[in-house]
Formats: structure tokens, C-alpha cells, sequence
């Protein structure tokens, strides 16, 4: 019998997701549930406690004390500074471990985070790991393609997010006739998106491509595409959705497609 599933739940409804998974084969689960970031109402059905994002050690105790071994991270948070994180003592020991890379970009840290739980005994898996069918798979899900124009416009895309996933600055990109009108930053995708309309050109509308950085840690910070994706590409005036497949996880992805295709929106697994 496997052991109980520990997963570390920031927001959205994916930390949700994987513990329902989790108990639809069997396993017991326990969530922690990050203060500000997890919802109530996602974590509500499944035996969880709420943490501090600083209370690091207390959360690696109650792990233990529920005989956790195998541990997803899941669900966006924003990365505090090291005054706000107000470690607890246990966690400033590990902060300590992680060292300079808590204060590089995300991949850096997350990577680091990944080592230091592998270090204390706990196996950190991805939650495509756990979730069947997570993973984009390669081509069309939409009854709507691509044209010619939305080709070209997805593979300056998958060019632009080559360079800024190097540089560690985001997972998403917004490119129209040629033009890139947005680069992800640490807003995040929806906040990028709502910056379209202001910038939009005439013509043919554009594309958002999402892409995992070249180096980043999988098992902790895959791009996410979801419903709400495609609602905000749609407020965006957006016409297609392209997303590296095998390397994005696709969120209620029966609702995802109905979504995308009442929205006239199209969604394109691409192979990088």
C-alpha cells in the first residue's frame, strides 16, 4: 500500500485536482494548505491544515507525522521576501541550505527547494505524475486550427520564449502578426493578458504561447493552461492558445476544450 501523498497547495483548483487523484487510486492524502494562496473551498474536502508559507519546519513535521513520503507542489504562489516569509526556526535552517538561490530567479529557487525535500527523505513528484492525462499532448484539441498567419505568429513565439526562459523571465508570450505585444514577467499570464487590448494591432488577432523555461525544475513549475486561461485569451481579443506539449499541464481538461472551442479559440499541442 502506498503511503499518504503530501501536497504542498498554493492557489487554484490543480492542488484539488491531485489529491482527488491521488484518492481515486487508493491513496490517502494530506494537504498543507499555503495561507493566502490555497482556497477553502479546494482543499476543504480532503484532510488538510493551514500554514504560514514560512512555517516551513512545521510543515515538514506534520508530513512526517502523517507518514508522507512522496510530495507534489502545486498551485501559484507569489515568492515573499525573506522579511515577510518570517521563517519559522526550522525553516531558516533550510532556507539557509537552499542558500543564494532563494534570492536568483524562480527556477534557482524551486530547484533548490526540490534538493533540500529530497535531502530531508521526501520524494518531490510532479503532479502530472499523479493526475492521468495531465500533460498537453501534441497537436489540435479545438475544433478551430491554426491558419498560416497563426503559424508563424506560434513559432516567433516558441523563438521569443527560447531567450527569455534562459534569462529566467517567463513561461508565456503574446505575438501578433509578427509582433510581440507581451512577455510574461512576474505578473503572471492573466495579468500579461490584460494588457492585450491596449496594444493590439489591426488584422489578423494574436496568439498566446506558453513554454516551460529550457532549465526549469518540472516537478515543481510546469506552465498551466485552464478554463480561465481562455476566458482571459478571449477578453484579450486572442484567437488561439499554442503550448509546448508534454511539457504544460492542461487543467479540467474536458472544460478546458469546451471552453476554448465555445470561445472560438484554439488550443495547439507543439512539439519545441
Amino acid at each position: 500500500m502506498s503511503s499518504p501523498l503530501g501536497i504542498i497547495a498554493g492557489g487554484g483548483p490543480l492542488p484539488g485536482q491531485v489529491a482527488a487523484a491521488a484518492r481515486a487510486s487508493g491513496r490517502e492524502v494530506f494537504i498543507a494548505a499555503l495561507e493566502g494562496y490555497a482556497l477553502p473551498e479546494i482543499v476543504q474536502p480532503f484532510p488538510h491544515h493551514a500554514f504560514r508559507l514560512g512555517a516551513i519546519g512545521a510543515m515538514i513535521r506534520a508530513f512526517r507525522e502523517r507518514g508522507c513520503r512522496d510530495l507534489v507542489m502545486i498551485g501559484p504562489v507569489k515568492r515573499p521576501s525573506f522579511l515577510s516569509l518570517r521563517p519559522d526556526a526550522e525553516g531558516a535552517k533550510l532556507l539557509a541550505r537552499v542558500g543564494k538561490a532563494a534570492f536568483l530567479g524562480d527556477d534557482g529557487l524551486l530547484a533548490a527547494i526540490v534538493r533540500v525535500l529530497s535531502e530531508e527523505g521526501f520524494n518531490v513528484l510532479g503532479a502530472h505524475e499523479i493526475i492521468n492525462d495531465a500533460l498537453a499532448p501534441d497537436g489540435l484539441l479545438t475544433a478551430l486550427g491554426p491558419d498560416a498567419q497563426a503559424m508563424a505568429d506560434i513559432r516567433r513565439g516558441i523563438e521569443v520564449l527560447k531567450l527569455t526562459g534562459a534569462a529566467d523571465i517567463g513561461q508565456a508570450c503574446v505575438v501578433q502578426q509578427g509582433i510581440v505585444l507581451a512577455v510574461e514577467t512576474v505578473e503572471g499570464t492573466d495579468a500579461m493578458l490584460a494588457r492585450i487590448p491596449a496594444v493590439a494591432r489591426p488584422g489578423p488577432a494574436g496568439v498566446l504561447v506558453k513554454m516551460a523555461k529550457p532549465q526549469q525544475e518540472r516537478r515543481a513549475d510546469l506552465p498551466t493552461i485552464g478554463p480561465d486561461t481562455i476566458s482571459h485569451a478571449s477578453r484579450a481579443g486572442l484567437r488561439g492558445v499554442a503550448f509546448e506539449a508534454g511539457g504544460t499541464i492542461l487543467a479540467s481538461k474536458l472544460q478546458l476544450i469546451e471552453t476554448a472551442n465555445k470561445e472560438h479559440i484554439f488550443l495547439l499541442g507543439v512539439s519545441t
